[in-house]
């Protein structure tokens, strides 16, 4: 389905406004406060408007890629920030890499997405393991004793320190 010249007017000014009449009376319609409500009834004028917020959405949020790249150029010293420097012979602006303390935090949030590679976070991981390992046992060996006995077992779920 394809919009008319009109319909496309009112979406694209709809998407700036958020209003209906509006959009409908800068498209050129004759009776913007009915018109602009039936446009945003039709599929083809949602679907459009759909589609648009979505590719405005995507040019405007940085990507998980996009985010790694500038932390990495952040950690490596080659993202350069402008400073403001005040002199006696007057106030000039100057590019500086980030000091030591915000290249360690991209480092840190770096690591965060590589787990796998923190000798803590594997301890982490295999403890983890090893308790729900130790409760499936427990279940299973519950489920054996009431499928022979009628005896009702107490399985002890606070984990000792």
């Amino acid at each position: 389905m394809k919009l008319s010249e009109k319909q496309k007017r009112f979406a694209d000014e709809y998407i700036k406004t958020g209003n209906a009449t509006q959009s409908a009376k800068v498209a050129g319609y004759k009776q913007p406060h009915v018109q602009g409500s039936q446009n945003l009834e039709k599929l083809s004028v949602k679907t459009y408007i759909d589609e648009k917020l979505e590719q405005l959405a995507s040019e405007r949020i940085m990507s998980a890629q996009q985010a790694l790249e500038l932390l990495t150029k952040i950690a490596k010293g080659e993202e350069k920030e402008t400073v403001i420097v005040s002199s006696p012979e007057g106030i000039y602006e100057s590019k500086k890499e980030a000091d030591l303390k915000t290249r360690i935090a991209a480092i840190k949030e770096i690591l965060k997405r590589y787990p796998a590679e923190n000798p803590l976070t594997q301890a982490q991981i295999r403890k983890l393991e090893a308790e729900a390992d130790i409760k499936e046992a427990q279940a299973a060996e519950a489920k054996n004793m009431t499928d022979s006995s009628s005896e009702v077992m107490i399985v002890d779920d606070i984990p000792e320190d």
